[in-house]
């Protein structure tokens, strides 16, 4: 009985493993925030660097965006193929 346990904790824990060897998503990096000086003579003397750092944000996090929408599609891509796997595992195994 112990050794059908086993098998029963073991069999999926080696295919997670030789399935996250599989696995190559991406890392989405969120663009920092633009710094707005608080002194209005500040934000004059830099209107241009400011004005410059928002649309480089803007830029870079629609970027991010798509980079995540990209992630969020292969990782169901990936559960979905992992899942039929799962199903034919389970059937070899008649479990």
């Amino acid at each position: 009985m112990l050794n059908r346990t086993k098998r029963y904790i073991l069999n999926p824990v080696l295919l997670l493993i030789l399935l996250a060897g599989q696995a190559y998503g991406q890392t989405c990096y969120a663009p920092e925030r633009p710094f707005v000086p608080t002194d209005p003579q500040d934000v004059q003397e830099y209107r241009d660097l400011i004005g410059r750092d928002f649309e480089t944000y803007i830029a870079d996090i629609q970027s991010y965006f798509r980079c995540l929408e990209e992630e969020r599609a292969r990782a169901f891509e990936e559960a979905r193929e992992v899942s039929e796997e799962y199903g034919r595992f389970l059937q070899i195994t008649g479990e």
